[in-house]
């Protein structure tokens, strides 16, 4: 973790999560948990369970060899699942229940988190550290939706908006993107507020406001 100020809206801190994982069903292990607040940046790798799928191989350039993982043929450290989820929990703590935002996050990121949580008992301990989830492509859509994008995929809106390209299907460099992206997308406050949800409230098909 870098010190540095936080990323703050309405005086709440925000911190900009991904995840990398085996594949892109709801049965996939996360491989991957980065997340960016501000300065403030976390990033740690787990050894999956399952087995790595050949496409989320060639996209992400993780492997998987006699219980070691490998990023682009380079050994990473890694930690066990509870150990991540606990050092990220801990890091939402520090900056005093920020709001979670995401990419595509309520359909895939927080579905897969919240597995993983309750696999380990630690969603109660996750829920009261933050003030809520956000999900920045539906909040795209709506703030964009006259701009006639072709597509609303992070890599693609991240070059449309700041005319830059980066190293996309890295978790951390997604994040740092996505916070980037969202400095310039600049969301109401009352927009953020309807699109915010819980991991209880995630599979309603209309956001439901967090409670603050």
């Amino acid at each position: 973790m870098q010190s540095a100020d936080v990323a703050e809206e309405g005086g709440r801190s925000l911190v900009f999560f991904d995840l990398e994982t085996t594949g892109l069903g709801q049965s996939c292990d996360i491989v991957q948990l980065a997340a960016v607040s501000g300065g403030h940046s976390f990033n740690l790798y787990v050894v999956p369970h399952s087995p790595m799928q050949r496409g989320a191989t060639k996209v992400t350039g993780f492997r998987v060899r006699r219980q070691r993982l490998y990023l682009h043929h380079q050994r990473v450290l890694t930690n066990s699942l509870r150990e991540v989820l606990v050092s990220f929990i801990a890091f939402l703590q520090m900056l005093g229940r920020p709001l979670v935002i995401g990419h595509n996050s309520r359909r895939f990121d927080c579905p897969l988190l919240a597995q993983a949580l309750d696999k380990l008992d630690l969603r109660a301990e996750f829920e009261s550290a933050i003030s809520g989830c956000v999900d920045t492509l539906p909040l795209a859509r709506e703030i964009l939706k006259d701009h006639c994008l072709q597509s609303f995929r992070q890599e693609n809106l991240v070059k449309e908006l700041l005319g830059m390209n980066y190293k996309a299907h890295d978790a951390l460099e997604d994040v740092r993107a996505l916070q980037a992206l969202y400095s310039v997308l600049q969301p109401t406050p009352e927009l953020v507020r309807r699109h915010m949800f819980t991991l209880d409230t995630m599979e309603n098909k209309d956001p439901v406001p967090a409670v603050l």
